[in-house]
């Protein structure tokens, strides 16, 4: 299944019609669906798509030359081998120079581990030869801390790339079409499970319940049960610290004083280790939308469902899927999963608010989105136009809401509203809930009120 990624398609569409050389680094978390973006775009213009593997420099040569041989018809090629990456791009070089060529390296970290100086050759190549022909070359990698030093100011290739996308997971509502039987709120459960990356999505099956599917999940042999700790161990050096702030985020100790007492680690390392899983776009910061970036007052949050999930039920539950308690497993997150899903429902109701503000479906449009808190209040999502002095406040609940209960979140909304500092601002007032009564009467009395049923337009319809 091929599902969205018409924008990441539509950027490299727009570089192949300029008709120049290009030099394109595309990278992202491994499952992310990056080799699927870069064969579909493939299929769609032609070219030739080359896997590196973690062996041998003389090996992977070996095998490329083999697929440029195939490509290019080249008979002399096919019986003596590149023996050189100079020697490669040098017949990159040529090829290019007569016709335009789409070529795509994926995993292209394994080739730097065998050869250090590959950016520097990459590097003088583009410089002084690939620049003049018409090569389209697309570099590709799933490992993100080596990626990102290959962008870097240190780095030869720094200010080389003409473009570059960090793949991320699907949204809520593309990753939905991957389960076309499973009702709305069956599917805010496999997304408070899976996220939106498209390997986890195709280990369920929508002719399963969410229980029937986590049986599977919860078997030692399981790709869902393993594959965390695979991509976390590839990218962490002493993954078993940063395995204790992860968990201890995953059960809401979310302030630094909190992750410091919960994992008995020291202040600073913490500190250390929460950039680290920052920069991988594993955590995240946040900080009120209407505080200063220099506030003290940041909470981090876990940035993929699926390693939330993982971190707050199957990682401190290992022995029971390793002893074959994969039932009791299951009855130990339902009983707690309502209280996750208040989180995840709180993100999806974030991506639904930002979809409509990108069509301009709102009263106002707002520039940022976010949380809000002070001392003991909190708002779930604050909409800020400063330009515009425009605020949007929302509640978000994963629960049924009578009108009563409705209007007296939306009434208490209006009173925290006026603890955030911005008087003299226009001023809406919206819930977002799992069904609401009574949901036109109260938008006639000009609240914003959405639930579930109003989701279901924007699945497979995202907005470019």
């Amino acid at each position: 299944m091929f599902i969205d990624r018409e924008t990441e398609i539509r950027l490299l569409e727009e570089r192949l019609e300029r008709g120049r050389a290009e030099f394109i680094v595309v990278y992202g978390r491994r499952r992310v669906g990056k080799t699927a973006l870069l064969l579909e775009f493939i299929k769609k213009h032609g070219g030739l798509y080359l896997l590196a593997r973690e062996t041998s420099e003389t090996e992977n040569l070996k095998r490329f030359s083999e697929k440029l041989a195939d490509y290019f018809n080249d008979e002399f090629l096919r019986k003596n081998p590149l023996q050189s990456w100079d020697a490669f791009f040098e017949y990159l070089y040529q090829k290019s120079l007569k016709d335009r060529f789409i070529i795509v390296i994926d995993e292209f970290p394994y080739i730097m581990k065998g050869n250090k100086a590959l950016p520097s050759i990459l590097q003088e190549y583009w410089d002084l030869k690939l620049l003049q022909g018409k090569i389209f070359l697309i570099i590709c990698g799933s490992s993100v801390s080596m990626m990102e030093k290959l962008l870097g100011y240190k780095s030869p290739l720094y200010g080389r790339r003409t473009a570059q996308i960090k793949l991320k997971p699907l949204s809520f509502f593309s990753a939905k079409e991957f389960f076309p039987r499973y009702p709305l709120e069956e599917f805010v459960k496999v997304y408070g499970i899976l996220g939106g990356t498209p390997a986890y999505l195709l280990e369920f099956n929508d002719e399963k319940s969410v229980e029937e599917n986590l049986l599977d999940y919860f078997r030692p042999d399981s790709f869902l049960y393993g594959d965390a700790l695979f991509i976390l161990r590839e990218e962490l050096e002493e993954p078993r610290n940063y395995f204790a702030i992860m968990e201890a985020i995953a059960r809401g100790k979310t302030t630094l004083n909190e992750i410091v007492n919960e994992t008995s680690l020291e202040r600073s390392t913490v500190g250390k280790y929460l950039s680290v899983l920052i920069d991988l776009d594993l955590v995240r910061r946040e900080i009120p939308i209407t505080a200063s970036w220099k506030t003290r007052k940041g909470r981090y949050y876990i940035t993929d469902p699926y390693f939330a999930f993982w971190f707050r039920y199957v990682y401190p539950n290992s022995d029971l899927i390793e002893t074959g308690q994969k039932k009791e497993l299951v009855e130990l997150v339902m009983e707690d999963f309502n209280s996750y899903l208040g989180w995840v429902f709180e993100e999806i109701a974030k991506q639904f608010l930002i979809e409509l503000n990108k069509r301009k479906e709102l009263p106002f449009g707002f520039m940022k989105i976010g949380r809000w808190w002070h001392k003991n209040e909190e708002i779930d999502l604050v909409g800020l136009n400063e330009r515009e002095k425009t605020a949007l406040f929302v509640e978000v609940k994963w629960k049924e809401l009578s009108e009563r209960e409705a209007k007296g979140i939306l009434e208490d909304l209006e009173r925290k509203s006026e603890l955030g500092g911005l008087e003299g601002w226009e001023k809406l007032y919206g819930v977002v809930a799992k069904n609401v009564k009574a949901k036109e009467k109260l938008r006639a009395e000009n609240w914003l009120v959405w639930d579930l049923k109003d989701f279901k337009r924007l699945i497979g319809k995202k907005c470019l």
